[in-house]
């Protein structure tokens, strides 16, 4: 960061500090909020956009070789009047890395000349031409972008450090893309009576990127082609020199075919949900009790000054006194025995996890309950409960793909059939895999305040996607063209701009 801009920004601070500061409060008798004489007026000379972060993403983009990769490979456009493949595909990510929430929202950009000079474009494509770019692709053109992005990929990991690489924790998942639309091909009804389409969706817990993307069916099961994809992502891993990979998925995962192939590995782990059948619940349940041992599960999180009194759980209390029937976690054991799947010629190690309920009615105790909870692995170093931790973690997958679906809206339906809804999806998903890479390309400056950029490097890769954008992408920018500059003139300030221009510094390095 240069000597102007570490000027601006303790100027900023010290005035925001000083009209934050409590101690110099006096009574007041009037609304704070007091602007009543205000007026609009129009620039004629300076114009300026809301979403000045977008200079930066552009920047990354091309420094990875993104855009160039995009239109060497992909080719979805015989005549280019006047757009490349790469100004469709980065269209749809930076609509959303704009705040976009649709394809509509594209036309406000596209309607905004200082955003199309931000870019240094005369135009963009409209929504109507977005959506029949989607409508271009086949099967094979879905796979090519996936490799694509996964090639672009590799050049980030590439400038990690060397401990990034100890393990890859790929998690896998289907979810649900609803739509109201009746005309949309490949559409269907899923179990629980939604229409849509099923996506599966692969990513890598470690940063939480989307590592693939497959658009299914709305009736087709969880884990139909989940194999292939998995296979995929370990070929990726093992191309970026990851040590150890690790497989996670729910119940619908445990695909006991695909196991010894896995297990052959000698890199790869896999922690999977197993359905709780007849045979393993007598298994189970004819277990000595001394075979089972207490789960201790960690604290959420740590407490730094004093914990809190925890509040009346209003649920509970308006369950006893309408006397439902309620079934209350009493405690939590688990313990492992060998096992093999029928389709298996290996044997794998079984943990289950035994819950033993309380079912209530009111005030009154009717019964005890055990429900019993399994998981396999071909993990044999680590303590059942390690075992357990490990699969449970896959959960916080759920808020990923919340991210997606409400965030980025990447996993919505807005076009004519599977294959096109399949490559919105896509390329509305590289807006969350460019915020990704933006945090993985802050460097880590050795020296004293290398601590302090890493923390910043992990706050940014856990970010969800609204604070992102707040944060590093609508930053209100005057945009200047001089000469053989292209200046984005910042208006405002914030507390994060800091980590801001170190990304800068090191993308213009």
């Amino acid at each position: 960061m240069n000597r102007i801009f570490r000027r601006w920004l303790n100027n900023c601070k010290r005035r925001i500090a000083r009209r934050l500061d409590k101690t110099k409060d006096t009574m007041m008798f009037e609304p704070q909020f007091s602007a009543s004489n205000i007026h609009y007026e129009v620039s004629k000379r300076n114009g300026g956009i809301s979403c000045g972060g977008i200079g930066a993403i552009h920047l990354l983009a091309r420094r990875l070789g993104l855009t160039d990769a995009i239109d060497q490979r992909l080719q979805l456009l015989k005549i280019h009047v006047p757009y490349q493949d790469s100004d469709h595909v980065l269209n749809f990510a930076y609509n959303a890395l704009c705040n976009g929430t649709c394809l509509q929202d594209i036309e406000l950009r596209r309607q905004d000349e200082h955003y199309l000079d931000a870019l240094g474009t005369r135009r963009i494509p409209d929504p109507t031409t977005a959506g029949d770019y989607c409508r271009r692709f086949k099967r094979p053109d879905l796979y090519t972008l996936i490799d694509i992005v996964n090639d672009t990929r590799l050049k980030v990991w590439a400038k990690q450090p060397d401990n990034f690489f100890d393990c890859a924790k790929i998690d896998m998942d289907g979810t649900m893309a609803e739509t109201t639309g009746e005309c949309k091909r490949g559409m269907d009804i899923s179990h629980d009576g939604l229409w849509g389409y099923q996506p599966l969706v692969l990513t890598l817990a470690n940063t939480g990127e989307v590592l693939s993307v497959v658009n299914r069916s709305g009736n087709r099961p969880s884990h139909e082609g989940a194999a292939a994809e998995a296979d995929r992502a370990v070929r990726l891993c093992s191309q970026a020199g990851f040590r150890k990979i690790v497989l996670r998925g729910d119940t619908d995962f445990s695909q006991t075919r695909y196991l010894d192939g896995w297990n052959a590995d000698a890199r790869i782990r896999f922690f999977f949900g197993y359905d709780s059948t007849s045979n393993l619940k007598d298994i189970a349940a004819n277990l000595p009790q001394s075979a089972w041992q207490p789960l201790q599960r960690p604290a959420r999180y740590q407490v730094k000054t004093q914990p809190r009194r925890r509040p009346a759980n209003v649920k509970e209390q308006v369950v006893k006194e309408r006397e439902f029937e309620n079934k209350r976690l009493v405690s939590e054991d688990v313990t492992t025995f060998c096992y093999q799947p029928t389709a298996c010629r290996e044997t794998y190690r079984m943990v289950v996890v035994r819950k033993n309920l309380s079912v209530e009615k009111g005030e009154q105790v009717l019964f005890p309950d055990e429900r019993y909870f399994f998981h396999i692995t071909n993990e044999w170093a680590c303590t059942p409960a390690e075992v357990v931790f490990e699969a449970n973690d896959r959960c916080n997958q759920e808020n990923l793909i919340a991210q997606l679906k409400n965030g980025v809206r990447a996993l919505h339906a807005p076009v004519d059939n599977l294959e096109s809804n399949w490559a919105y999806m896509l390329m509305t998903a590289l807006a969350w895999n460019l915020k990704a890479w933006w945090a993985l390309m802050l460097p880590e400056t050795p020296g004293r305040w290398q601590e302090t950029h890493r923390a910043d490097k992990h706050w940014v890769l856990k970010l969800e996607f609204k604070t992102f954008l707040n944060a590093f992408m609508l930053l209100p920018c005057q945009i200047i063209k001089t000469g053989h500059k292209l200046v984005y003139r910042l208006l405002g300030w914030n507390p994060h701009l800091p980590i801001f221009f170190r990304l800068l510094g090191q993308l213009r390095c």
